[in-house]
């Protein structure tokens, strides 16, 4: 077993719960926001879920308020708004910091572990973040919202995905697929 499938996190309900918990053979981990451009992404999200939940797909969207307080609602609001509006049914578990002072144990592990994501080779997103002043940190930090990390069922981190790259794109659907198969 993997030390990162022991690193204890609140879910939704406060509880205190592992990703080994939820017995996945592969996991979508998510640092998810719900006033970010890319919140949209909670649709495709949902639809890999809806997809794939029942082969051994998990999902674990995590909140975090560390780019542009584009997550300041209460655990609360966020399970709401991410009910009302995008009718999430994968967990969404209590805010965290997944970056910088009090980055949270989960983040430190899966960021030092995986320290390069895959891009888009147009780096259009990466670009205007940086134009703007907007990626900052060492190179392995989170670098926004939706940053993902694929992990298999022991645990290891299999890829990571530079925010832009959606849950619809080829090289995550087909890194799931060959989970799931395995």
């Amino acid at each position: 077993m993997s030390n990162l499938q022991t690193i204890p996190f609140k879910d939704k309900q406060g509880e205190e719960k592992t990703l080994k918990d939820f017995q996945a053979k592969a996991t979508l981990v998510v640092n998810v926001a719900s006033k970010c451009g890319l919140t949209p992404q909670y649709t495709g999200l949902q639809a890999l879920y809806e997809k794939y939940h029942a082969q051994g797909l998990e999902i674990m969207g995590f909140p975090a308020n560390e780019f542009l307080a584009q997550e300041p609602g209460s655990n609360e609001e966020i399970q709401s708004f991410c009910s009302l509006n995008y009718g999430v049914g994968f967990p969404i578990h209590q805010k965290i910091v997944v970056k910088g002072e009090g980055q949270h144990p989960l983040y430190k592990a899966l960021t030092e572990g995986q320290p390069e994501a895959i891009k888009n080779e147009n780096g259009q997103f990466e670009t205007l973040l940086s134009s703007k002043g907007l990626i900052t940190g060492e190179p392995h930090e989170i670098h926004w919202n939706f940053e993902k990390f694929l992990l298999n069922a022991e645990g290891q981190i299999v890829a990571r995905f530079f925010p832009d790259i959606t849950a619809k794109d080829e090289r995550v659907i087909s890194q799931i697929e060959a989970l799931l198969a395995a």
